[in-house]
């Protein structure tokens, strides 16, 4: 194997174990020598790496959580088609893999959120940005389906996205080890009542 694509196949193992330990322990309770041990890795291949244990977990949000993002929650409702139901599908998709993955249990995100608040500026401005991200693409889609007709042009497109989000990190907060699917599935009928209510009314002649 070339040397340079070993080198990034470790990193990325390394990032992979280092994300599935901060989610399970904590950042703060788990330390560089829990990770290599983990690994089966020294510590001079960790700093080859990473310049300290920050800088690792800075690493893991922007290749890892990120790219999960985009992926589970963004990519998905930036479509043109009815923009209700590519939220809809997008988030049955995502909560589903959660009912059968219990490392997506309570939002890895919202989990670092809690975690670092208050305690590391650094790394929240990296998570509050991945925040942004989903806010401005939810505003943006909301805003699409109202000139495209498929929702009320009265609605609050920022409200809504605010709305949405809040819901979805509560709900994967709620199906921590508690009937996940039953969860799932009062959310999701809720949320098609919410956005019943979001179409355009009739207009009466």
């Amino acid at each position: 194997m070339d040397k340079s694509i070993k080198r990034m196949a470790t990193k990325q193992r390394m990032q992979v174990t280092g994300l599935e330990l901060f989610y399970k322990n904590g950042y703060y309770n788990t330390s560089v020598d829990d990770i290599l041990k983990e690994l089966s890795l020294s510590k001079g291949a960790f700093y080859y790496h990473f310049e300290s244990k920050e800088d690792f977990l800075i690493q893991i949000i922007e290749n890892l959580l990120v790219r999960k993002m985009y992926s589970m929650l963004i990519e998905p409702i930036e479509g043109h088609e009815n923009t209700l139901d590519l939220i809809m599908e997008c988030f049955e998709d995502a909560l589903e893999t959660a009912v059968h993955n219990e490392l997506d249990f309570g939002f890895v995100l919202s989990n670092f959120i809690s975690e670092f608040n208050g305690r590391n500026e650094k790394i929240m401005k990296h998570l509050n940005e991945i925040l942004k991200i989903w806010e401005v693409n939810l505003v943006t889609a909301i805003q699409r389906g109202k000139f495209n007709g498929y929702i009320d042009r009265h609605v609050d497109s920022e409200g809504v996205a605010v709305y949405l989000m809040s819901a979805y990190i509560g709900v994967r907060t709620l199906m921590v080890e508690t009937a996940p699917s039953a969860r799932k599935y009062r959310f999701m009928s809720q949320l098609r009542s919410y956005f019943k209510s979001m179409e355009p009314k009739a207009v009466m002649i």
